[in-house]
Order: C-alpha cells, then sequence, then structure tokens
C-alpha cells in the first residue's frame, strides 16, 4: 500500500537525472569504461534497489527518474553487461587485497572488511538482478508506477545549437528507442543540459512531450508552481534552487562534509578510496582514514537538514502566496553513491521522512496532476550550467567545436539517404554524426575535465561520419565494412535516419 502522507506542508518532488556519454570501446582509464562502470556499481544499482525496495513496499510515485537513451544503450548493451560483472569481481579481488595487506591496522582493517561486503553484495545483485540488462528492471518500477519515468533525445545534445529538422529528429529517435526498450512513451523530458530556446515547446508538443525540466532563473526563481509556455499546453518545472543547492552547488553542500568518503583519495596500493574529507585544505596523505559509522551518523544529520530545510521553503511559500506550494528539486543520479558515497543512504532517509513530516511526496506527473500548474510563461535562452545561460556549450573555448557541429549538421542534412529501404551505411553515418553532437565534449572541455579525451570523441565521430558519408555518396563497395566495422561498437540499431 502507499505511504500515508497529508501533503498538509505542500509538495515535493525529486527528480534525478541519469546519464553518460557513451563510453563502451572507447578508453577505459582514467576516461572511458572505468568513469560507466564505477557510476553503474556505485550509484545504478544502488538506487535501483532502493527502488525496488519502495516497490515492494507497496509505494507509489516516489521520484521521477530521468533516463537518457545513450546510457540506457550501455546499461542493456552485452559487451558492457559482460565486463561489468569482470569489473565487478575485480573490485572484490582488490578488497580481498586490501583485507591482506591492512591486516595489522584495525581502521583500515575494518575498512577492507566493509569495502569487501559491498564488493560482493553488488557482484551478487548483479549477477541475478541485472542478468538481462537495466530495461527489465526500470519498466517494472515504470508499469507498477513506483516512478515516472523522463527520455530525451537519443546522445544527449545541446538542443538550442542544433538545426530544427536534425533537433526534431534527435528527439523523436529518443522517444522511441525508450518505447523499444521499455513499452511506453515517456511523456516528460530532461531536455539535455536543461539546454531552451524559445520556440522549442512547439517541437515538444509535436513530440508528445507534456512536461519537461528547466533551472530556478529561468522562471526568475518562482517555481512554486510548474507553468505552461508560451502558448502551448507544454509544461516545465523549475528547479527550486534555494533547496537543490542545500545538498549540492557549484561551492558547498552536503557531500564536502569531513567524515563523509573522500572522493578524490585513492590508496593507490588497493584501488580502494581509503581516506575521508577531513577538511578542504587537507593534503590528500594527510586525510584521516574513512569510518563508515562516522559517516551513517552525519547521514542522520543532514536528512534532518534536508527535510527541515524543504519544510521550511513550503510554509513560506505558501505564507507568500496563501496556497500549497511546490519545491523540486533535481541533481545527476551519479551524485548519489558515485560522487557522494553516502548518497544513496541519504536519498532513501530523506524519502522516508519527508512524508512523516506532512510534504506530499510525488513525480512532475503527480505533482500536475494535483494543479501545481500556473499559467503561462515566455521563457528566456537558458541552460542549467555556468551563468544559467549556454556559454558552456557555445562559449569561446569550444567555438571551434561548435563551428565544427554547425558544419557537421549541414553535411548530414545533405545526404540523400533513401526513403524505400534501409540502408547500413547511411544509418551508421547518422549514428556517428549524432554521437559527435552529444554536449559532454563541449562540456568536458569547458570545464577543462578530460578535454583531451572529450575533444579525440568527437572528433573521432565526426571524421567517421565523414567517412562513411563520402563512401556512401560515391558508391564505394568498401564502405559496407567499414560501416559494419563501426556499428558493432555503437549503440541504437534500431536507428532508422529515414524520417530525418
Amino acid at each position: 500500500m502507499t505511504t500515508p502522507d497529508t501533503g498538509s506542508e505542500g509538495t515535493f518532488c525529486l527528480v534525478l537525472h541519469s546519464h553518460l556519454p557513451w563510453l563502451p570501446h572507447h578508453g577505459i582509464w582514467p576516461v572511458g569504461e572505468e568513469w560507466l562502470y564505477q557510476a553503474w556499481a556505485h550509484s545504478y544499482l544502488p538506487v535501483v534497489d532502493l527502488l525496488r525496495r519502495f516497490a515492494d513496499e507497496g509505494r507509489r510515485d516516489v521520484l521521477t527518474l530521468g533516463v537518457t537513451p545513450v546510457l540506457a544503450a550501455q546499461l542493456d548493451d552485452p559487451y558492457a553487461l559482460r565486463a561489468m560483472h569482470d569489473w565487478l569481481g575485480t573490485w572484490r579481488l582488490r578488497a580481498e587485497h586490501a583485507a591482506t595487506l591492512w591486516g595489522d591496522d584495525e581502521t583500515r582493517s575494518d575498512l577492507a572488511a566493509y569495502e569487501y561486503r559491498a564488493a560482493a553484495g553488488a557482484l551478487d545483485d548483479f549477477g541475478t538482478t541485472w542478468r538481462h540488462g537495466f530495461s527489465p528492471l526500470l519498466r517494472s518500477l515504470v508499469d507498477g508506477d513506483t516512478i515516472e519515468l523522463l527520455g530525451g533525445p537519443l546522445t544527449h545534445p545541446f538542443q538550442p545549437l542544433l538545426d530544427d529538422r536534425v533537433r526534431s529528429f534527435a528527439l523523436s529517435e529518443g522517444l522511441a528507442d525508450t518505447e523499444l526498450r521499455l513499452g511506453t512513451r515517456p511523456r516528460g523530458i530532461w531536455a539535455p543540459e536543461c539546454g531552451y530556446a524559445p520556440g522549442m515547446e512547439a517541437g515538444y508538443a509535436a513530440a508528445g512531450v507534456e512536461r519537461f525540466l528547466v533551472d530556478g532563473p529561468s522562471l526568475r526563481g518562482d517555481t512554486a508552481a510548474a507553468r505552461t509556455v508560451g502558448d502551448s499546453d507544454v509544461v516545465c518545472f523549475g528547479r527550486d534552487l534555494e533547496v537543490t543547492y542545500r545538498v549540492w552547488s557549484p561551492k558547498s553542500g552536503y557531500p564536502g562534509h569531513a567524515h563523509y568518503r573522500d572522493f578524490h583519495t585513492w590508496a593507490g596500493e588497493v584501488g580502494i578510496k581509503a581516506s575521508r574529507v577531513t577538511g578542504k585544505e587537507i593534503p590528500p596523505h594527510a586525510k584521516a582514514p574513512y569510518e563508515p559509522a562516522r559517516a551513517a551518523d552525519t547521514v542522520g544529520m543532514h536528512v534532518k537538514d534536508f527535510v527541515d530545510t524543504v519544510v521550511a521553503r513550503l510554509r513560506s511559500l505558501r505564507e507568500r502566496d496563501g496556497r500549497k506550494a511546490l519545491v523540486v528539486a533535481a541533481y545527476d543520479t551519479e551524485l548519489f553513491g558515485h560522487w557522494w558515497h553516502e548518497g544513496p543512504q541519504w536519498l532513501e532517509g530523506v524519502l522516508r521522512a519527508l512524508p512523516e513530516a506532512g510534504v506530499h511526496v510525488t513525480t512532475l506527473r503527480g505533482a500536475a496532476d494535483a494543479g501545481h500548474v500556473a499559467g503561462p510563461v515566455d521563457l528566456p535562452a537558458s541552460s542549467w550550467g555556468s551563468g544559467k545561460d549556454w556559454r558552456v556549450w557555445d562559449g569561446e573555448q569550444v567555438a571551434d567545436m561548435v563551428e565544427a557541429n554547425t558544419a557537421l549538421q549541414r553535411r548530414l542534412l545533405a545526404m540523400d539517404i533513401p526513403r524505400t529501404r534501409r540502408d547500413p551505411v547511411a544509418d551508421q553515418a547518422v549514428r556517428e554524426a549524432l554521437l559527435a553532437l552529444s554536449s559532454d565534449w563541449a562540456f568536458m572541455v569547458t570545464k577543462d575535465s578530460a578535454a583531451d579525451y572529450a575533444r579525440r570523441r568527437a572528433h573521432e565521430h565526426t571524421d567517421r561520419f565523414d567517412r562513411l558519408a563520402a563512401g556512401y555518396a560515391t558508391g564505394d563497395p568498401a564502405v559496407a565494412g567499414l560501416a559494419e566495422r563501426f556499428r558493432r561498437a555503437a549503440p541504437f540499431g534500431r536507428l532508422d535516419p529515414r524520417s530525418l
């Protein structure tokens, strides 16, 4: 049965955005498949486990979960599933090695045992629950109304910088890919990077999208209700930054507490994060050992702080507006477990404590059904990136990439794609173009996070497109073998470019 709550204080929606660019077959360490497997082990496994337990309890409308098509493709991919199983086995071996090396140090020995239990549990969970991939698990959560699912464009491109035809194609193909995996076509999307340009709501309406998320400043901070956009019936929800930033902001948040596991510090001899944050100015070699029990106590403190923050915010908005309000807090799923080790524990604590505090916890769909929709707003060009504008994806540091992507789209649209039949070369050329247009590459360059890898990936996919398109245009028979080789390492076998 559904957990009872009166909703006397107002309504709260938690939105999680799950996304990684396509990583299989594109390097392993330090950037590449390792990124996928860490996020899978430390975020996706525990978050799905939490949601399955809520489902078993009869809880409905627990949260809104965005899963990008490109991430879903990786979590269903046979190669990635096999490699992930190997990675989990290696994690368990590393924990065993740590227990041997640290046997004379009680604190570290306890940590090795803690790590072993986590690795062994993940390996067992993966070998049973996840053996057929992610989509069967996700489908059960969607069909049982445990969550609301948000979809999105196929490869997570920054939509405002796309040609209208490419934008429409990427979105329709993304929604179709999700429908193929789950049997359900999402009615809501997480627009990549919350990127918006005036008029995009018309394309959303044409694609059957009923709701999407923007950052709070796009609504000038007035996020107490969703709003219809322009002349459309499409609804936008705004992140409440006063609440969201309590957890994680560009400058502070719970994960930086001294007791939590430090993300950046490794015990190199065993490949385990063995330290706690300790202090912002403490060098890695001087950080104190991680103590799970101490961290767990701190989680409880931060659960209470967040619940108090939500309740205070809802009361403040109700006093201002004279009606019950809505608070939407939204984060990357990878924050919970991958970046912030204790994040899944905090997540469960909050989702259990908020109803007990009189807060109605629901999904974006549930909030709309409950009447938290005001009416129309004209949104500005915006994103959730630095400055809340487009500078991360079209700024000076990535001007050459923007120019290259614009030219790539022109060449893509100039292809003479047959209408009456599928052509494997044309199919793969379009896949490569869409992979090149992923928003991740510009983000990584602007933020100087594995910028060389990002530039290499963007160039690689663009070069592959050009080679395939050139061979396709001239009828070169050799290009068929090249397309097949690229296809084996690429997602989206169902992609049909004829609608482009």
